[in-house]
C-alpha cells in the first residue's frame, strides 16, 4: 500500500456532522476532516481509515465509546451491506435537519448568493415503502456476508435476486424483504426466485456473461396498478412461459407483465424491444385527475406521493393567474407542464429524449390539455433565440434539469430571455447553487423550499423561486 493510503487508527473521535453522499463527518487532531461511512452525528468512535489525503481521511468506525442520541435501530436486516438507505440508523427528524443544512450550505458556500429565510424542509408522510419502481438483479454467485464466510455453514445454493453491493458491479446481495416498495413487491420477487429455481432456469453471471435471468423490475402506481418486467440474457421459450404464467396466475392483480431478451454486455433496456406477455404494455399514474401513461422505459418520479407535493410547490412558486406563457425546460414526459397547464395561458415543454416527448404528447391528448406543446432536442441547441422568436417571450420559466444542472449556454439564454420569474427544481443543490451564482446578477432568490423525496437516504430535492432584478 502506498504511503499516501497508509491506514491510520483515530481514537475517540466525536462525529460532528453529516455531509455529502450521506457520510458522517469528524475532525482529526491533525486538523484533517474525517469522512465516515457508518456513524451518526453525536457518536464518539474509534475510526480505522482506508484513505488519507492532504486535507481529509476516509474511514469506518470500528468501535464506539458513546452512541449518539440521534440513533435509531435500522428497520432493514441488510442495513450497512446493500448500500441503500444509508441513513436508516438516524432518526427521521435528524435526517431532515441535515438535508436542509446541506441545501442551505450549498447555496451559500458554493453559490455565494443572498438567500431569503429558507422554508423548513417538507418531510415525507411515509418514511418506508414509498418507491414506485424497484429493479433487482439475478446472480448465480450471491454475495456472502463476513459472518457467512467465517461460519462453518456450507452454502450450496448461491443464487441471488437482489441489489448490487456498492462499488462491486458483479456482486449481488440476496434480499428477502426490502422496505422501499409496498406489497406485493417482496412477494413477487421471492416467488420469481423460488419458481425460477424450481424450473432450473440459470441465474446470470455478469463476469462470465453466462446464465439466463438478468433483472426483475417492479413498478407500482398510486392508482393500484402493477407492472412486472423480466429481463433474460437469451430466449428459453418454454421455461420463460412457465415462469411468466406462474407469476400471472399467483398475482392476478398484475396490470402489465412484460419481458425483454437482452444479449448485450449491459442490462439497460432502453435500446431493447420490450414484449408484453399479459395485460397491457403500460400502467397509469394519476395526479389531480390527470392521467400519466407509464411504460417500461418511462421516467416518472419514484415517490408518487412526494412528487405531488413537489409539483404543488412548483406551481405555487410560479404564481400563475391564467394569463402566462410558461416554458418548462427538461420537461421529461411533461408531468409538470400538464400539472400547471390549467393555471396558464400556454405551456411549452422542451426535452432531449424523443420517447419522453412522444409520451408527453400522448398524455396531454389523453388529459384533454390543448394549451401545452412539446418539442424535442438538445436543450442548449433548441432553447435559443429562434425558439423564443417562434414561441414568444415567457412570463415564467420552470426548469428541472438532471443532476449535472443546466449547461452554461442554457443559463445564458435564460438571462437573454429575461422572464420575470424562474422556478428552478433541482435534485442536486450543489449544481443548482452553481447555476444560481451565474444568474445572480440578473435574478434574486426570493423563495427556497427543500423537499424530501427519499427518506432514509441523503438525497434531497430543492425548489427555488428567482425573480428578475429591476
Amino acid at each position: 500500500m502506498s504511503r499516501r493510503n497508509k491506514r491510520v487508527v483515530l481514537e475517540n473521535i466525536e462525529v460532528i456532522d453529516a455531509g455529502a453522499k450521506g457520510k458522517a463527518v469528524a475532525k482529526a487532531e491533525d486538523g484533517r476532516v474525517v469522512f465516515i461511512d457508518n456513524a451518526v452525528p453525536g457518536d464518539v468512535a474509534t475510526i480505522q481509515t482506508h484513505k488519507k489525503r492532504k486535507s481529509y481521511y476516509e474511514g469506518k468506525a470500528i468501535s464506539f465509546s458513546k452512541l449518539s442520541d440521534k440513533r435509531v435501530n435500522p428497520a432493514c436486516e441488510y442495513f450497512g451491506v446493500c448500500g441503500g438507505c444509508k441513513w436508516q440508523h438516524m432518526g427521521y427528524e435528524h435526517q431532515l435537519y441535515y438535508k436542509q443544512k446541506e441545501v442551505e450550505n450549498n447555496l451559500r458556500r458554493l453559490g455565494h448568493i443572498e438567500l431569503p429565510t429558507v422554508t423548513p424542509i417538507l418531510g415525507a408522510a411515509e418514511q418506508y415503502f414509498y418507491r414506485n419502481k424497484m429493479e433487482f438483479s439475478f446472480s448465480d454467485s450471491k454475495w456472502l456476508t463476513l459472518e457467512q464466510i467465517q461460519s462453518d455453514e456450507v452454502i450450496e445454493h448461491r443464487n441471488a435476486l437482489g441489489f448490487h453491493i456498492p462499488g462491486m458491479w458483479d456482486k449481488i446481495l440476496d434480499i428477502n424483504q426490502c422496505h422501499l416498495q409496498r406489497d406485493p413487491s417482496n412477494a413477487i420477487r421471492n416467488f420469481v426466485k423460488k419458481t425460477a429455481e424450481e424450473l432450473d432456469i440459470a441465474f446470470f453471471n455478469t463476469r462470465n456473461q453466462t446464465g439466463i435471468l438478468r433483472t426483475l423490475m417492479i413498478r407500482t402506481s398510486s392508482t393500484g396498478e402493477l407492472m412486472v418486467l423480466l429481463q433474460l440474457f437469451s430466449e428459453v421459450k418454454e421455461k420463460r412461459e412457465q415462469l411468466l404464467d406462474a407469476v400471472y396466475k399467483t398475482f392476478p392483480e398484475i396490470t402489465s407483465l412484460q419481458y425483454v431478451i437482452n444479449g448485450k454486455g449491459n442490462d439497460t433496456i432502453y435500446d431493447q424491444e420490450v414484449i408484453c406477455y399479459k395485460g397491457r404494455d403500460h400502467i397509469f399514474e394519476e395526479m389531480e385527475g390527470l392521467q400519466f401513461k407509464i411504460n417500461a422505459k418511462s421516467f416518472y418520479q419514484t415517490n408518487s406521493e412526494q412528487a405531488y407535493e413537489l409539483y404543488k410547490i412548483t406551481r405555487e412558486f410560479a404564481g400563475l393567474t391564467g394569463n402566462e406563457l410558461v416554458y418548462d425546460l427538461y420537461t421529461g414526459t411533461g408531468t409538470i407542464a400538464q400539472f400547471v397547464a390549467k393555471n396558464a395561458k400556454k405551456v411549452v415543454g422542451v426535452e432531449a429524449v424523443p420517447d419522453a416527448i412522444t409520451a408527453a404528447k400522448e398524455n396531454a391528448d389523453r388529459n384533454g390539455i390543448e394549451n401545452a406543446s412539446f418539442y424535442v432536442g438538445d436543450m442548449k441547441k433548441v432553447f435559443n433565440e429562434e425558439f423564443v422568436a417562434t414561441h414568444g417571450m415567457a412570463d415564467v420559466v420552470i426548469t428541472d434539469p438532471p443532476r449535472d444542472g443546466m449547461h452554461k449556454d442554457v443559463v445564458e439564454q435564460l438571462i437573454a430571455l429575461g422572464a420575470p420569474k424562474i422556478v428552478y427544481v433541482s435534485c442536486n443543490s450543489a449544481t443548482q447553487a452553481r447555476d444560481l451564482a451565474l444568474l445572480d446578477d440578473h435574478y434574486r432568490v426570493t423563495k427556497v423550499q427543500p423537499v424530501d423525496m427519499f427518506p432514509q437516504t441523503h438525497h434531497v430535492e430543492n425548489v427555488v423561486l428567482l425573480e428578475k432584478r429591476n
